[in-house]
């Protein structure tokens, strides 16, 4: 449990922390269109496990790099989105193919905050998580490489 709650707090005040003042990034619609066959590069990503129909879910991509995984106003492209309990899809266009990584976070109550014992998180590859790494795994666990195409990932979302 602590090590879940290492992961969430990390986790979610990373995402929460990157405001759009600071990030080189930019928020983006959730058009699944540009992630259709032909389209890219882009990342497809099939979210399972979202706890309940309310709240937001906040998807980011960041380079997969070790100096920009998971760092304040890093991130790239940004969707957020309503959550849906079961399963969502998010399409991230990208500017061009390289290596990557996805966090998501899912503010269960919509309040801009990090509750750690209620909002939910994931990362690109679903790497294990313990309290020796306090919820950052390394970059290495989570880029992945984005051709010209799109890149379908899955992530299974987190809660206490």
């Amino acid at each position: 449990m602590l090590k879940f709650a290492a992961f969430i707090a990390l986790s979610t005040t990373v995402l929460l922390s990157s405001a759009p003042a600071f990030a080189r990034g930019q928020v983006v619609p959730n058009d699944l269109g540009k992630c259709k066959a032909g389209a890219g590069p882009a990342v497809l990503v099939n979210v399972s496990g979202v706890k309940e129909s309310k709240g937001t879910m906040r998807v980011q991509t960041y380079p997969g790099t070790a100096s920009e995984w998971l760092k304040t106003g890093a991130w790239l492209n940004r969707v957020e989105a309503p959550a849906r309990a079961g399963n969502m899809q998010f399409c991230l266009p990208i500017s061009r193919p390289g290596t990557y990584a996805v966090a998501i976070r899912h503010d269960l109550n919509g309040n801009g905050k990090t509750d750690i014992f209620g909002d939910g998180g994931g990362m690109s590859n679903n790497p294990s998580i313990n309290i020796f790494n306090l919820g950052k795994p390394s970059y290495k666990k989570t880029a992945f490489q984005v051709n010209g195409g799109v890149k379908p990932i899955t992530i299974n979302m987190r809660y206490m």
